[in-house]
């Protein structure tokens, strides 16, 4: 009995401290309040590599994290990413968030490059994306001719496709592998592009922004998308389908919905979706909300 009214205590307590988080100025999943102004000298995208690791009123609670791993899904929350030397990289450490010991058919790393740093080749028969999140990048291919990819810029390779990224000062990538699935005579090309050049697509019965990184022709066995969230706006689908995703919030916060269960989310989290879990976001705060998606697309899932 006495141990019954201990735990009772303590849930009581945990409670607690979730409401004050939500009635504070400081809430749940909230940066340290800045002005507008301060706001807008700040980098694209500078919450991702300066991420909020956990509200005040949490720092001195011992193991606290927001990162949750389940059989159909996962948060994974920047106080939880463990960086190390990226394999063949040079000068660069990498932390992987999503990979098949998950369940997933798909690789998504960050990789921060530091000074005089450079990439090696994916595995034979992967694809690669790169999206760049902070800093610069040059691209080089085969017949040396460079590309500086910059940030909210992205390239993909295609399997096999011989390259490699240099970074003189230093950068941070998130970045996107897996087996190519071929699909008859169809083949892949290298593409460099931004987020700015895309343009916004039509997305019927919803109120979000959409972009499409790659084209949506059948030789690319999986797209990435731009979504962009004003405060307030949310998905109108409960998304039930047979296709992965891997996300990146790269501005903003809100709520996401994974099977049964409902997440503060904030820019720098990075989220895991198996087929067929139920999948529902919503903004809240008072900026935008922006992720990157990963979606595989085009081919039969048999």
């Amino acid at each position: 009995m006495r141990s019954l009214h201990l735990i009772s205590f303590f849930i009581i307590i945990i409670i607690s401290l979730f409401v004050k988080a939500s009635k504070s100025d400081d809430g749940f999943c909230s940066a340290p309040s800045i002005t507008e102004s301060d706001e807008k000298t700040k980098p694209i995208y500078w919450k991702v590599t300066n991420p909020t690791l956990s509200p005040s009123h949490l720092q001195d609670l011992p193991g606290y994290t927001r990162s949750v791993y389940k059989r159909d899904h996962a948060l994974i929350t920047p106080e939880s990413h463990v960086f190390s030397p990226l394999p063949d990289w040079t000068n660069t450490l990498g932390a992987y968030l999503i990979t098949p010991a998950m369940g997933s058919h798909f690789v998504m790393y960050f990789a921060k490059m530091k000074e005089m740093s450079s990439s090696d080749l994916p595995p034979k028969d992967t694809e690669r994306l790169v999206f760049v999140v902070d800093g610069a990048v040059t691209l080089t291919n085969t017949s040396s001719s460079s590309t500086k990819l910059t940030v909210d810029s992205y390239a993909y390779l295609p399997p096999n496709f011989h390259h490699s990224l240099d970074c003189v000062e230093s950068a941070t990538l998130v970045v996107f592998e897996r087996r190519y699935e071929r699909l008859g005579s169809h083949t892949t090309e290298l593409i460099v592009g931004s987020t700015d050049k895309k343009p916004l697509l039509e997305t019927p019965g919803e109120v979000f922004e959409l972009r499409k990184l790659l084209p949506v022709s059948l030789a690319y066995d999986f797209n990435i998308h731009i979504m962009d969230f004003q405060p307030g706006e949310f998905l109108n689908v409960k998304e039930v389908h047979y296709n992965q995703h891997g996300l990146l919030l790269l501005e903003g916060q809100g709520i996401y919905r994974l099977g049964d269960n409902w997440y503060p989310v904030q820019a720098g989290d990075v989220i895991w979706m198996a087929p067929f879990v139920p999948q529902w976001y919503a903004a809240l705060g008072k900026n935008r909300s922006r992720y990157l998606l990963y979606k595989d697309v085009n081919r039969n899932p048999l």
